[in-house]
C-alpha cells in the first residue's frame, strides 16, 4: 500500500469511526471493547480491496457487527460469573449534547436478548439500517430479521421511558438527590424516591458495593442512613452533573478516593432506580477527563 492509498483509506474511515463506535458500544456495553472492535475493523479496511467496495459504511457496519457477535459469546460467559449487579460502562455527556434514545435501562434490557436479536435491534431500531443490509450482515433472510426485530421490541418494550424527561428537570432532581443523600437528610431523600425505588451498585468485586440490588424505598433510605456517618466524615467530592447513558446523574469522588458515577431513572418526578458504577475498570475511560 502506498502512502497515498493509506491516506485515502484513513480519510474514508475516520468520518465513520464515531458511528461505528456507537454501534459497537450499544452491542457490547463496553467502551474499551467497542474501541478495540472498531480498530480491528480499521485494520481489515486497510487490507480490503477498497476499489470493490461500493458502500464503505455498509461494508464496515458488516465487519463491526460480525466482530461484536463473536465478542458477545465470550462477554456472556464473563457476565454469568460477574460478582454483583452488572452495569454497562458509563458514557457521560453534557445536557446540551445530542443523546440517542438508548438509555441505561434499555441497555440492560438488551442483555436479555440473543446476540442476533440484539444486533438486529441495534442496527435497525437505533441506527436505522435497512433489513436487506442487516440480512447480508448476519446471514439471515430479511423476513427472519424482521421477526428478530419484533421479538426484540417485545422483550425491551417496558424499558423505554413513557415520556421524555427534560434534561434540565432531571438534573434538578439529580442535584436534590445528591444533596439529600450526602447530607443525611433522609426525609428529603424519601420524598424523592418512588415506593419501589431500587439501587443497583456495580463494584465488580473491585470496589466496596452491595452485591445485590437494594429494593424498596424503606430499604434504600436505610442504606443511605447507614452511609450518612461516612458522608459526614468524608464528604463526596462532586465533579459535575451530566447525562449518564441518557439518564440524569453525577460524577463524584467518594471517601475511598475512587471515581463513581450515579445515574437516576425518573418517572412521574420520582426516582425509580439508582445506578451506581464503582468498578474502576469501567471508569478508566472517564478518569483522565474527570480528574483534570
Amino acid at each position: 500500500m502506498t502512502a497515498a492509498e493509506g491516506a485515502d483509506a484513513i480519510a474514508a474511515f475516520n468520518p465513520l469511526r464515531p458511528r461505528l463506535t456507537r454501534v459497537a458500544y450499544r452491542m457490547l456495553g463496553s467502551v474499551a471493547e467497542a474501541e478495540d472492535i472498531v480498530q480491528e475493523a480499521f485494520l481489515r479496511w486497510l487490507d480490503a480491496n477498497r476499489d470493490e467496495v461500493r458502500e464503505p459504511a455498509a461494508f464496515l457496519h458488516r465487519i463491526v457487527t460480525r466482530l461484536c457477535l463473536d465478542q458477545l459469546k465470550s462477554a456472556r460467559r464473563r457476565r454469568e460469573t460477574y460478582i454483583g449487579p452488572w452495569l454497562p460502562e458509563p458514557i457521560v455527556v453534557a445536557p446540551e449534547d445530542e443523546v440517542d434514545d438508548v438509555a441505561l435501562p434499555l441497555m440492560l434490557a438488551l442483555e436479555r436478548l440473543s446476540p442476533l436479536e440484539r444486533a438486529v435491534f441495534v442496527l435497525h431500531d437505533v441506527f436505522g439500517v435497512g433489513f436487506e443490509e442487516i440480512a447480508a450482515t448476519i446471514g439471515r433472510k430479511p423476513a427472519a430479521c424482521r421477526q428478530l426485530a419484533s421479538r426484540a421490541r417485545a422483550n425491551v418494550r417496558s424499558a423505554r421511558p413513557r415520556y421524555a424527561l427534560p434534561p434540565e428537570h432531571g438534573l434538578q432532581i439529580a442535584s436534590a438527590f445528591f444533596m439529600a443523600s450526602r447530607s443525611g437528610d433522609i426525609e428529603a431523600l424519601r420524598a424523592l424516591l418512588a415506593e419501589d425505588a431500587t439501587v443497583y451498585t456495580d463494584g465488580g468485586a473491585k470496589a466496596v458495593a452491595p452485591r445485590r440490588p437494594i429494593i424498596g424505598r424503606d430499604k434504600v433510605t436505610k442504606l443511605f442512613a447507614a452511609l450518612a456517618p461516612i458522608f459526614t466524615a468524608h464528604m463526596s467530592r462532586l465533579l459535575h452533573y451530566g447525562l449518564i447513558n441518557g439518564l440524569p446523574g453525577f460524577v463524584s469522588i467518594e471517601e475511598d478516593s475512587w471515581l463513581q458515577t450515579t445515574a437516576l431513572q425518573i418517572e412521574d418526578d420520582r426516582i425509580t432506580a439508582v445506578y451506581v458504577t464503582r468498578n474502576p475498570e469501567k471508569l478508566a475511560h472517564l478518569e483522565q477527563n474527570s480528574l483534570h
